[in-house]
């Protein structure tokens, strides 16, 4: 923890008090430089290039720049800070008009603060790259996660079958948002099935390509959204190469930022459609604590910093 001075918004920005924030995988890969195209790509070579991590924030506007003209102080916001800096691990940060979705009355700091990155993971892991259809079957590997939690009930919004997996321990909260069947991978192993599905949405890693390719429709997609990073690497690399050989598609996903999803999921928290399941509550000192518990994976959906 450090005392800073409080930023200045430019003409196009915002300066927005953080009521609550989120913690993500990517927080920690970020901190720890790993895997190493992470410093490559985003965290810097030898050094930290972003001071203050964190991306997801839910706040109110406490001053605005002179260009501003759709936003007031004392409005509610939500935002994703990843392609703008980062921040969101401190009291005040400062972000762009362009990127501010405004937060309903009825959701909570702590709810919008959940939805910038699992939930338009999440939508667009569905929707986009899995091409989800009203009555398709949908298998969600990691259905307790951050990034699953949300996946089960955007699908069931899609109007789409749900399958989840997940851990004995988790079963019943994954079963109350939700899915129409649960499987306790300890217990049973999914790709032994006889059962197919139109869609695998992969937030685990925990099986290989040939093994989700058996319980995938002849011409059903999978898409890999988490996992270890050994997994990662064969799913960028072997996807492209088993979906030229065959009628199945497998992809990888990458999160795009984008304000009009980021809005239209927390439309369907506003609505009641999506409920985020919060596992534990941090105070701003204890991020570390809150990043170790994530990277641990013990948490049950997100992990909110208040």
């Amino acid at each position: 923890m450090d005392e800073v001075e409080i930023p200045t918004p430019s003409d196009d920005e915002v300066l927005v008090r953080v009521r609550a924030r989120s913690v993500n995988a990517g927080d920690w890969h970020l901190m720890r430089g790993t895997p190493f195209l992470v410093r490559l790509v985003y965290g810097g070579y030898r050094n930290p290039k972003f001071p203050v991590l964190g991306v997801d924030i839910a706040g109110h506007v406490d001053a605005v720049g002179k260009n501003v003209a759709g936003l007031k102080p004392g409005d509610e916001v939500v935002a994703d800070l990843s392609e703008n800096g980062f921040g969101a691990f401190a009291e005040y940060v400062c972000v762009p008009e362009t990127i501010i979705v405004t937060k309903p009355a009825g959701v909570s700091f702590e709810a919008a603060a959940a939805a910038p990155t699992a939930g338009v993971a999440a939508l667009q892991a569905l929707r986009d790259s899995g091409q989800l259809q009203a009555g398709e079957r949908v298998l969600i590997n990691g259905a307790s996660g951050g990034v699953g939690t949300f996946a089960v009930q955007i699908a069931k919004f899609l109007g789409a079958t749900v399958t989840a997996v997940c851990s004995t321990g988790k079963m019943e909260i994954v079963r109350s948002i939700g899915a129409d069947h649960v499987i306790d991978y300890t217990q049973e192993d999914f790709t032994e099935s006889a059962n197919q599905y139109d869609l695998i949405l992969d937030a685990a890693g925990s099986h290989s390509m040939r093994e989700y390719a058996r319980v995938l429709h002849p011409t059903g997609r999978y898409v890999f959204v988490g996992g270890p990073t050994r997994r990662f690497v064969t799913a960028l690399l072997a996807g492209p190469v088993l979906s030229v050989l065959g009628r199945k598609r497998f992809q990888t996903f990458m999160l795009k930022p984008d304000r009009d999803d980021l809005a239209f999921v927390i439309e369907l928290l506003d609505a009641g459609d999506v409920e985020p399941v919060i596992d534990r509550r941090f105070g701003l000192p204890e991020v570390p604590e809150a990043i170790r518990y994530l990277e641990a994976g013990r948490a049950t959906g997100k992990v909110v910093v208040t």
